[in-house]
C-alpha cells in the first residue's frame, strides 16, 4: 500500500489525496448507471447511497474553496475584505 493510500480515509472511503474532479467523475459514473436503470433494488440503493456521500463531500469542498475566496479577496488598496463571491448560475 502506497503511503498516500495509508494517509487517512475520508467517509466515502476515498484516500486523502481523493480530488475533487475524481469525486465528481465517479458522482456522475453513479447518476449514469442509475438513470440507465438495470440495477437491481439492492445495487440501486447502494449506488444512490454512496452518490449522496459524494455529493454532500464535494458541497463541503465547494464551501470551503468559496470560503477561501472570500477571505482572499482584497480591496484595490490592498486591505483584506471579505465579501460575497458572485456566482452566476449556468442553469
Amino acid at each position: 500500500m502506497t503511503d498516500d493510500k495509508r494517509a487517512g480515509s475520508g467517509p466515502l472511503g476515498e484516500s486523502a489525496e481523493q480530488t475533487f474532479e475524481k469525486s465528481l467523475e465517479r458522482l456522475e459514473r453513479i447518476v449514469e448507471k442509475l438513470e440507465h436503470g438495470d440495477l437491481g433494488l439492492e445495487d440501486g440503493l447502494k449506488l444512490f447511497e454512496e452518490g449522496i456521500s459524494i455529493s454532500n463531500a464535494l458541497d463541503g469542498r465547494l464551501a470551503d474553496a468559496e470560503m477561501k475566496v472570500e477571505q482572499l479577496m482584497t480591496t484595490g488598496s490592498g486591505d483584506a475584505k471579505v465579501r460575497p463571491l458572485d456566482v452566476e448560475d449556468d442553469a
